[in-house]
């Protein structure tokens, strides 16, 4: 789960991290009201939206070219921007062509920077554990300095049993070329990022730019945060901050039935049990000639109505031109799918091909269920031939 950059700061602001002051607003006639309770005389105003790049990138529907974070010198310029921002299509290189209709606007206090750097936290997936990252390179995309100047990149893997350890956070902060001050101000702002992170069940927070202000004081000028979805049930406070409006309106609407979605650009909507087996569909599709619609794991626990749901999920996608089913049951029982595709496929309007795939637990009477459904559903004896059998269904029914 997402949030946006100004919740982001609120959370990381209860945990001792320096942020600049700053207020959302939802409407421009609250931005006057806003600024009064502001420093100035410099403000910065940014669109909320979850996607990077709001500054370098532009409104779909304003000439100038102006982008969805600005630095200005007035009220004035505060309540113009807003207008601008609120209920405008924000286009950044994150949010594809279609862009982002901008809902709120933060206001925040100008800061006086003597230098940017970078800093973030995530979980390593190659050495499974907690790494903090740093970089001099601030401001910059961080895949984009690792692809170039990789040297730059400093990194502390954090070992469970320890913990990240001011000694660690000395480390990154001399790798910044910090000094004096700004060394114990970053140890301790590294150390609450730490104990954010952990507590809030994060999967990344990153700082882009950690900014070294004229005066020496290390601010969060940013914040990014990603959440652990499987934890939710013991972090309501962030749950409660879950904005609908920003989320794909299938993947929402399968985290209802706690259904693994993720949209893709493909015109084969997949319907797989297993992370696995899905990765390896999608792949075998790919192969084939076509490209996968979504990535959908029902799980190994799912009921006819959890398939049914994801059947109907997978259809209100207008790409889909075809839809794969492939079960491999092992907890899951391939009659349990069969009930559920046959349910879903009746209840709705199939208007395109169906492949399905069966093997393992309770199979033969899984294929009996499709075979007596009397609806067009054609089986595949293995994934090979599965794969082949819809892309081929799908080129003729074009």
């Amino acid at each position: 789960m997402n949030i946006h950059e100004y919740q982001g700061k609120q959370l990381l602001a209860k945990y001792g991290v320096s942020v600049p002051k700053g207020i959302a607003v939802f409407a421009v006639d609250e931005a006057v009201a806003a600024v009064k309770e502001l420093s100035g005389p410099v403000y910065v105003v940014k669109s909320q939206i979850h996607a990077g790049g709001r500054g370098a990138g532009h409104f779909k529907d304003k000439p100038d070219g102006k982008g969805g974070v600005r630095v200005v010198k007035s009220i004035d310029e505060v309540c113009s921007s807003v207008k601008d921002m609120l209920g405008h299509v924000l286009i950044t290189k994150q949010t594809g062509k279609a862009g982002k209709e901008v809902k709120r606007v933060y206001i925040e206090e100008g800061c006086d920077i003597a230098r940017e750097l970078y800093l973030g936290i995530l979980l390593d997936r190659e050495t499974s554990r907690i790494t903090m990252m740093a970089s001099t390179e601030g401001g910059m995309e961080i895949e984009e300095v690792a692809a170039a100047t990789p040297q730059k990149i400093l990194k502390v893997a954090v070992d469970p049993v320890v913990g990240f350890r001011s000694f660690h956070a000395r480390e990154l902060a001399f790798g910044l070329n910090l000094e004096g001050k700004q060394v114990n101000l970053a140890v301790r702002l590294m150390l609450s990022l730490y104990r954010a992170f952990v507590d809030l069940d994060c999967s990344l927070v990153e700082i882009n730019p950690l900014v070294v202000s004229v005066a020496g004081d290390v601010i969060a000028l940013d914040a990014k945060i990603n959440f652990d979805d499987n934890a939710l049930y013991r972090q309501q406070d962030v749950e409660d901050m879950r904005d609908e409006d920003e989320e794909d309106k299938k993947e929402l609407e399968a985290s209802k039935y706690a259904l693994n979605y993720i949209s893709l650009d493909g015109e084969i909507g997949c319907m797989v049990n297993g992370a696995g087996l899905a990765m390896a569909t999608m792949d075998i599709i790919k192969l084939c000639g076509s490209e996968p619609a979504n990535f959908l794991d029902v799980g190994g626990g799912a009921t006819a109505e959890k398939v049914t749901a994801a059947f109907k999920i997978i259809l209100s996608d207008p790409k889909v031109k075809g839809i794969l089913v492939n079960i491999f049951g092992g907890i899951m029982r391939c009659d349990v799918i069969a009930e559920g595709v046959v349910k879903a496929a009746r209840e709705v309007d199939l208007h395109v091909p169906l492949v399905v795939r069966l093997e393992g637990t309770n199979v033969e009477k899984g294929r009996e269920i499709m075979a007596k459904s009397g609806l067009p559903i054609i089986s595949g004896d293995n994934l090979g031939d599965a794969a082949e059998k819809i892309v081929k269904a799908v080129k003729e029914a074009a």
